[in-house]
């Protein structure tokens, strides 16, 4: 292993020690520090996001029998009776202990056999959806990542970036932009389009907004009142109340794309508001992962569904060149040290918010 410098033995770390509340989240400092293998990069973390993914694997929400939303109660406590066999991203049993953090920024301290030396001491943010050859492996939920000191990753997913931005500011970026931008290419929304976002201010959603509004197409965007003119300032050309009925604020068969990331009660709606031949794209659930669909609409509509979770691969490159182009901006609501995790993960689920919270690493 090739390194820049004196690396340490052990490290922090929140470990995940298994499915259920805040209780599985152990802070430690006496993790050891990963080892970059063949093709890796070691990456010494400054910080890293929240996301959706982490809560949802702590609590086994992805599991089939859970049929309720992600609320601030079953963040806070996990979901009773859930089944750990298909409780992660993947479908398949987690491994633990794990650590978790789908969103990394940092630099390259080490390089495992094969890798080019040289990138030792670049920049980097790290895709968190790895395409192997064999299998896809997300980063915090089937391999370790971000919320610790040093994270060893496929050296192909560690992109270099030349951005005046902080590491927090950065780190608000690979997850959330990288979902809204693989859900616009599946959807193939363009200019000139009008697209509905829901939950327009969460992380996803304010990232959706951006990346949209950067196609040139017409963003109409859901989110809680309170929150109306921060996401105007992001590129919503109309704020929808949450709760509102859409029918009624946007008319039948107007819009050409839906941006989902709630579903729930309201979901037959985001159908009807759609034009005929309108697309719908999803990564997430959060009002409810249950809902009731007319087929009748789906085919008589000739519309079409997107389920969005594997990156494409254009959409890394993609969301590094808007960054360093200043093409989009990063949204950070606020950060914490990363021992701070718990009181971080309950200002996300309060869902008081707009954008990104994010933990910084120890030095």
């Amino acid at each position: 292993m090739a390194a820049t410098d004196q690396i340490p033995e052990i490290m922090h770390a929140v470990l995940l020690t298994g499915h259920g509340g805040f209780d599985c989240l152990s802070c430690r400092t006496d993790v050891p520090v990963p080892k970059p293998g063949a093709g890796e990069v070691l990456v010494r973390v400054g910080a890293a996001g929240v996301n959706n993914t982490d809560i949802n694997t702590r609590t086994a929400w992805y599991s089939k029998s859970v049929t309720e939303g992600t609320t601030a109660e079953g963040g806070a406590a996990g979901f009773a009776g859930a089944g750990d066999a298909d409780a992660a991203w993947g479908g398949a049993a987690i491994s633990f202990p794990r650590i978790q953090g789908a969103d990394v920024c940092g630099r390259i301290v080490a390089v495992g056999e094969g890798t080019d030396e040289g990138r030792i001491g670049e920049r980097v943010l790290v895709e968190p959806c790895f395409r192997l050859p064999d299998r896809i492996v997300y980063l915090g939920s089937e391999c370790d990542g971000g919320f610790a000191q040093f994270a060893a990753v496929p050296a192909d997913f560690a992109w270099k970036i030349e951005s005046a931005l902080t590491d927090a500011e950065l780190a608000s970026f690979p997850c959330s932009y990288s979902t809204a931008e693989n859900l616009l290419i599946r959807a193939g929304l363009h200019d000139g389009e009008i697209v509905l976002v829901t939950g327009a201010s969460g992380g996803v959603g304010s990232a959706a907004v951006q990346l949209a509004r950067r196609r040139g197409a017409r963003v109409l965007a859901v989110a809680g009142a309170a929150k109306a003119d921060e996401v105007r300032g992001l590129g919503a050309a109309e704020v929808i109340p949450r709760g509102t009925s859409l029918i009624e604020a946007i008319g039948r068969d107007r819009v050409d794309v839906v941006v989902d990331l709630v579903a729930g009660p309201g979901w037959p709606e985001l159908l009807d508001v759609l034009r005929p031949g309108g697309r719908y794209a999803t990564s997430g659930a959060i009002a409810g992962p249950i809902v009731e669909l007319d087929v009748r609409t789906l085919y008589l509509k000739d519309l079409s569904l997107f389920g969005c979770t594997v990156l494409a691969p254009e959409v890394f490159p993609n969301l590094v060149r808007y960054i360093e182009e200043g093409a989009i901006h990063p949204v950070v609501a606020a950060t914490y040290p990363l021992r701070e995790i718990v009181q971080a993960q309950e200002l996300f689920l309060s869902k008081r918010h707009t954008g990104k919270i994010v933990l910084v690493s120890p030095e």
